[in-house]
């Protein structure tokens, strides 16, 4: 134990002495947290409208002012003809092209229905799918403004117009802020990249500078030699967790319903993950630039698969089998239930001893694949 406590000791002592290293191991996350959580945003804002009214009736100018009062749209031209407003989507200036048909108030009065044109630029799938969402809710909200309007009155006597109402419940983000979801995945990404690249490079480091043959010799055994060695990633990874979480309340204010000591508790399982696949790449690798590449191309991997940007239930099937092999999903989605949702450990067990058991058999893997001659 006093072996691995001196180890430990001189892992310390070199990360502080590293002036180089020292801001990308405290400032660079907190900036990222910051930037991320202000980027990563997936609601769409600023969607280019232009219309074509061929109607010109009270109804139609209605209808675009309910655009225009919209915070997601703005309504930037008026277009005479569709092939005009089709060349000015093509260069890039318009994103939603909205065409009112001849006689619309007259068919809403006398058939009580109408069509309406629209045209969206789908070249981001995603942001379309956004745009024609935030588009039937405002068309829907306004068709049943004008059926209270145009309707209200048959042959001379008033008519109550029957509408269901619907009042929608948001459980968990009342106010529907990105933020509340994407801050503690990014959180989670910063946690993870941080220590799998400094962990996949330490053992590395001393490949190149020739010390590890000099540690290979001596009398320090092998799990000695590793522990020692990892066991400062492992708290450097609890510290930036703890950053994170004060700057996600103190700036973000990001609920924290659930009991911390969960996230902490899971948090410290995880990462003894993240270090054995450090060490397994470290152990595999001569040089801290392949470390680095080869630590990037599953991180990469990983973040994509881990239901951080993209819902894991959208993905197909495939893509859902390969995600259980991913601890970085299993991180994601225990922050957010603990945080958000309030979850207990029994709530999060599953994720839990799945992790434990990846903890094992990596860094089973690791141990075994550092080979150290005495």
């Amino acid at each position: 134990m006093r072996t691995i406590f001196f180890i430990i000791q001189k892992e310390f002592r070199q990360i502080f002495r590293n002036k180089a290293m020292l801001p990308i191991i405290f400032i660079l996350p907190i900036i990222q947290l910051l930037i991320l959580s202000n980027a990563a945003s997936f609601e769409v804002k600023n969607i280019k409208l232009s219309y074509i009214d061929n109607d010109h009736s009270s109804a139609s100018r209605e209808l675009i002012s309910t655009f225009s009062a919209s915070a997601y749209f703005n309504v930037v031209q008026n277009f005479s003809s569709k092939k005009e407003a089709d060349r000015q989507m093509q260069m890039g200036k318009v994103d939603v092209i909205l065409e009112i048909p001849n006689h619309f108030e007259r068919n809403l009065l006398n058939d009580k229905k109408s069509n309406l044109s629209v045209s969206i630029n789908a070249i981001d799938g995603a942001a379309a799918g956004v745009t024609n969402v935030y588009i039937s809710q405002i068309i829907n909200n306004f068709n049943q403004k004008i059926q209270t309007k145009l309707f209200q009155y048959n042959d001379g006597s008033f008519i109550q117009p029957q509408n269901i109402i619907t009042i929608p419940s948001f459980w968990y983000n009342e106010t529907l802020n990105y933020k509340t979801l994407m801050v503690p995945g990014i959180l989670v990404l910063l946690v993870t990249m941080l220590t799998l690249f400094l962990s996949s490079m330490n053992i590395v480091r001393e490949k190149e500078m020739g010390t590890l043959e000099q540690i290979n010799v001596t009398p320090i055994k092998k799990y000695q030699f590793i522990i020692g060695k990892l066991f400062p990633f492992w708290v450097l990874g609890l510290v930036i967790l703890t950053v994170g979480l004060l700057i996600a309340k103190g700036i973000f204010n990001i609920p924290m319903l659930g009991n911390i000591g969960l996230i902490y508790l899971f948090t410290s399982v995880y990462l003894l993950v993240i270090l054995g696949i450090g060490l397994f790449i470290s152990n595999h690798t001569e040089t801290q630039q392949q470390a680095m590449f080869i630590a990037w191309f599953f991180t990469v991997i990983f973040i994509l698969m881990s239901g951080l940007f993209t819902p894991i239930e959208s993905m197909p099937v495939w893509a859902q089998k390969v995600t259980l092999f991913n601890p970085i999903r299993y991180f994601v989605e225990v922050i957010r239930m603990v945080m958000l949702k309030g979850a207990s450990f029994s709530d999060i067990s599953t994720p839990f001893f799945i992790i434990v058991l990846y903890a094992f058999i990596l860094n089973g893997f690791a141990v075994w694949s550092y080979k150290k001659t005495n």
